[in-house]
């Protein structure tokens, strides 16, 4: 088999009140450069990636081995090189996108035994939900579940002129510390509120009403419990409308803030907004404004 290349998305999951449900995906991307041989080589590449295990603790490479627990078959030998420009314990799905490309590359190393749906599957349950690996593997907007059933998803076209503002603050913040902050239980009010709200988005992004998504993006679930742990947030998700957002949310478990905007119209005023909240609470970072990535997670020959 020829060496070939796997390239797998940045992803935002929840968008609010779509808790580990709801995801997109963004133009950052984590590859991999896979070349068949005689012995396993694991080999990190560039500053996201230092400090990270060369060899087969590594991430990736513990991602390609769940493709031969799913099939029985040993997996072959290769030297695989990887590269990240998703940004570690930012809340981009740095995990999914080495998880998926992991995934895919071992199922083209076997001959791809597995189908999409058996792909987003394996990822979905090592990840313990599929909100980040879903938009990695497919691109777009996706929505998810996972349970005891399987999994299932629905994939949508982003509307049209709907594009990504986010806010990445130059800290780290692990899953674990943010979902350990989140409540073992929920009031029946906040429950009917997240499902109308994660109902209502799905509807909105489907049908393309930008008006929508600053209400129906508000959530009580998860971001609430989590604005301690990220400062500036609540002054986001309660002003960034005023600034040019269509709605904003925490990206995954953050700290990175997404805001929806417009295309057709300017982000500066969005940009200064976002980078005077840093400023105000002693925080630096960056503001981009990002596509959504429609094409997921690719193969191609390597060069």
């Amino acid at each position: 088999m020829s060496a070939f290349v796997v390239r797998a998305p940045a992803s935002s999951a929840n968008l609010g009140p779509g808790f580990d449900s709801l995801g997109l995906s963004v133009p950052l991307y984590t590859t991999l450069t896979v070349t068949p041989g005689e012995r396993t080589e694991v080999v990190p590449l560039g500053p996201e990636l230092e400090g990270t295990p060369a060899n087969e603790d590594n991430y990736v490479y513990r991602a390609m081995l769940l493709v031969a627990q799913r099939t029985g078959q040993p997996l072959p030998p290769a030297r695989v090189e990887i590269h990240t420009e998703v940004p570690l314990a930012r809340g981009l799905g740095s995990s999914a996108a080495a998880l998926v490309a992991g995934i895919v590359a071992a199922n083209r190393l076997l001959g791809s035994p597995l189908d999409d749906h058996a792909v987003l599957d394996v990822a979905a349950r090592e990840e313990g939900h599929p909100d980040n690996v879903a938009p990695a593997l497919f691109g777009g907007i996706v929505v998810a579940t996972l349970d005891k059933l399987g999994t299932h998803y629905v994939r949508l076209d982003p509307p049209e002129h709907l594009g990504v503002t986010v806010l990445v603050p130059d800290f780290e913040l692990s899953t674990s510390k943010a979902r350990a902050v989140l409540p073992r239980e929920y009031s029946r009010a906040d429950t009917i509120h997240a499902l109308s709200h994660a109902a209502l988005l799905a509807a909105a992004l489907a049908q393309g009403r930008l008006d929508l998504l600053q209400h129906a993006m508000q959530d009580y679930i998860h971001q609430v419990w989590r604005a301690p742990l990220v400062p500036g947030l609540s002054d986001i998700l309660d002003d960034a409308h005023k600034h040019g957002a269509l709605g904003a949310a925490l990206s995954g478990a953050g700290p990175t803030v997404l805001c929806f905007h417009d295309q057709r119209g300017t982000t500066a005023s969005l940009h200064a907004y976002l980078l005077g909240v840093m400023k105000k609470n002693g925080l630096t970072g960056r503001v981009l404004d990002l596509p959504i990535d429609t094409q997921g997670t690719l193969v191609t020959p390597a060069d």
